[in-house]
């Protein structure tokens, strides 16, 4: 079963643009690694941000141009 409190944070960042998201990541990883656990469900985060991000990447090819 899904967690319920991951489903709303994972939409939000689902939809911000590519730089955002990877300082959010960023952000987030510096901070679980200087103070374990402060934030609840860290590592959960990063990996749905780490997926998120992934998507990003490969989601962005331009159609090829064959006249």
């Amino acid at each position: 079963m899904p967690n319920p409190l991951l489903g709303p944070v994972m939409g939000f960042l689902s939809r911000l643009s590519f730089p955002r998201l990877f300082a959010v990541a960023a952000a987030l990883f510096f901070i679980d690694l200087v103070v374990p656990d402060i934030v609840p469900f860290a590592d959960e985060i990063l990996l749905g941000l780490g997926t998120l991000l992934l998507a990003g990447l490969r989601g962005k090819k331009e159609p090829s141009d064959r006249s």
